[in-house]
């Protein structure tokens, strides 16, 4: 078995509550790819479990500040716990879906699992939850009440790069399907586990869709970068006069097209094949309006260093966004930029509705949905970003 002994700096941090220990804090330590080792303080004094990484930078990912090492019952109920909050949570409806387990979050280092309905994928980011896949898999089969009809192994993100693991994608289990039918709520839409982004859809927006929606009632509505569709479609349920979609992916617009017939409001959604961020400014130029207008970008900055320029696009798109707003209308704007903080992303939009010649009124300020939990003393979690405005 492997052991870590961590420098003073090291000590100082893991007793801070921070789960992750860098290279640059273990003063000595060995293990294999995703072991499960003891970690010491530098007078040798016990201070708990993680598990090893021989190649990140994030040496070692604390699971316990126990001595006892874990063994299955603890990991037991490190799964009871998660599944447990989401079903309180209200998303356990066999038809819905859900993450599941949210990896680092919940003390599962490296370890997603998304459901779709009775699809369940399966999501790896570093050796130790390679390691452990298939005994956590089955965990989560002894505790949910769901049936796992196929699971689908999608380890296939850049992350897996740092950890020295290639990608993969492979079933593990039941008949491949490429794509689910998910029901939430009076909401239906298509899911592509095989080659839609993340592990097939964007879960963590699920509250603020909702919410978004709430403003659509009688409004012509936006939604920028909209890739399958649900910020609009939400919209269109909610009762906007009509809705227009920006994607330029071809593939997410014809998943978007299945997803308002489905939903029955095909007549009030329309979609438009283009660069969003292009056609926002032609459109500001044109003096369009929208009592609603929806922009929910990838990530323009994906670690610290891309920050500044980040900076600049949320400022110009956001700018253009808010130019699109009509008198008393809403704008709702997100960034799933770790890199960018809260406090910064608003400073963003606080610049981008002066410079739209605009005043603001930031109504609600939200995060992930609560299947995405954010873990307190790891602020990494807390990645999403959502800003409701109203503007005159």
């Amino acid at each position: 078995m492997g052991k870590v002994v961590l420098s003073g700096k090291g000590r100082r941090w893991v007793e801070g509550g921070h789960p992750w220990i860098y290279g640059d804090d273990v003063a000595a330590g060995e293990g294999e790819a995703g072991e499960l080792v003891p970690v010491h303080a530098p007078d040798n004094r016990p201070l708990g479990w993680g598990v090893f990484s021989t190649h990140s930078k994030i040496c070692v990912r604390m699971v316990t500040r126990s001595a006892d090492q874990p063994n299955r019952e603890f990991w037991l109920k490190v799964v009871e716990r998660a599944i447990r909050a989401r079903k309180r949570a209200g998303y356990l409806d066999a038809e819905g879906a859900c993450r599941l387990l949210a990896g680092d979050a919940d003390g599962l280092p490296g370890f997603v699992l998304d459901r779709y309905a009775d699809v369940f994928v399966v999501q790896s980011g570093c050796q130790a939850s390679d390691r452990m896949r298939d005994f956590l898999l089955d965990l989560v089969r002894e505790v949910i009440d769901i049936p796992m009809t196929a699971v689908l192994d999608r380890s296939d993100t850049g992350v897996r790069k740092l950890e020295n693991l290639e990608k993969h994608t492979e079933w593990i289990d039941g008949t491949p399907r490429e794509t689910v039918l998910v029901k939430e709520g009076d909401l239906q839409y298509e899911v592509d586990v095989i080659g839609g982004h993340k592990t097939g859809h964007y879960l963590d927006q699920r509250e603020n869709r909702l919410l978004a929606a709430s403003h659509a009632d009688g409004v012509r509505a936006l939604d920028a970068f909209a890739y399958d569709g649900l910020f609009g479609i939400r919209a269109a349920l909610a009762g906007a006069e009509s809705v227009v979609c920006l994607e330029q992916s071809a593939t997410s617009i014809e998943r978007l097209l299945r997803n308002a017939k489905l939903n029955g409001v095909e007549d009030r959604v329309t979609v438009e094949k283009v660069d969003a961020m292009t056609d926002l400014r032609r459109r500001a130029i044109a003096e369009e309006k929208f009592g609603l207008v929806m922009v929910d970008p990838p990530a323009f900055a994906r670690n610290k260093r891309e920050a500044k320029g980040a900076a600049r696009g949320y400022l110009e798109l956001n700018r253009r966004a808010a130019s699109l707003t009509e008198a008393e209308g809403h704008m709702v704007s997100s960034s799933c930029s770790y890199a960018v903080r809260r406090d910064e992303f608003q400073d963003h939009l606080a610049a981008a509705v002066r410079e739209a010649g605009r005043i603001g009124w930031l109504e609600h300020y939200t995060g992930a949905s609560p299947d995405h939990p954010q873990r307190l003393n790891l602020p990494e979690t807390a990645y999403l970003k959502c800003a409701f405005l109203r503007l005159d």
